[in-house]
């Protein structure tokens, strides 16, 4: 009976995870995201408050690579979790004109603020770290960013990568990174 019950509550949570919605605006719309008044300075005091990286996910209607990661990446049990766990992640349109509010202050519609960050590919994810001046812009004082779509293992290492925050250490490269992570999966492989 335990097992049964496991099994339906494996499926249940299954088949929520990859259930990402789409919302009026034409983006997929995951349990992980966060609906605010996209105020980064804001948006970045309440993810410390709950012990989570702040993240923005850059997306548009309409978007093969976008549709791609929620459909195939993000719906991952364990990428989902690890999500939902550890990030507090905001979703901008590329070309929507709700207004953002920058770490420096500035406000722009969303496009506008796309534009000004230099930000040409979607999904586009931006990562934060816990402490940001009131100066800088975005696109300034992200500690990495993931432009396009990736694999699962890709994903799941820069996820990590962020919150072990191996962006500090001397010499840091998300590369190496990934590629000694993928190097000891096929060692292990093959013993």
């Amino acid at each position: 009976m335990k097992r049964l019950l496991f099994i339906c509550m494996a499926l249940w949570l299954s088949a929520a995870v990859q259930a990402a919605e789409m919302g009026d605006d034409g983006l997929h719309k995951a349990a992980w995201m966060r609906e605010t008044f996209k105020d980064l300075s804001e948006d970045l005091e309440e993810a410390n408050s709950e012990g989570k990286r702040l993240a923005v996910i850059i997306e548009q209607q309409n978007c093969m690579y976008c549709k791609k990661m929620h459909e195939t990446v993000f719906s991952d049990l364990d990428i989902f979790s690890y999500l939902m766990d550890n990030f507090f992640v905001v979703q901008i349109n590329m070309f929507g004109n709700v207004e953002v509010t920058d770490f420096n202050g500035e406000a722009l519609e969303e496009r506008d603020m796309i534009s000004k960050w230099g930000i040409m590919f979607t999904p586009t994810m931006m990562f934060f770290p816990e402490d940001v001046g009131d100066e800088q812009s975005a696109n300034q004082v992200m500690v990495a960013s993931m432009p396009g779509a990736f694999d699962k293992e890709t994903t799941r290492n820069l996820l990590t990568w962020v919150i072990d925050k191996e962006y500090i250490l001397p010499g840091a490269s998300f590369q190496k990174y990934n590629a000694e992570l993928y190097n000891a999966r096929q060692a292990a492989k093959s013993d």
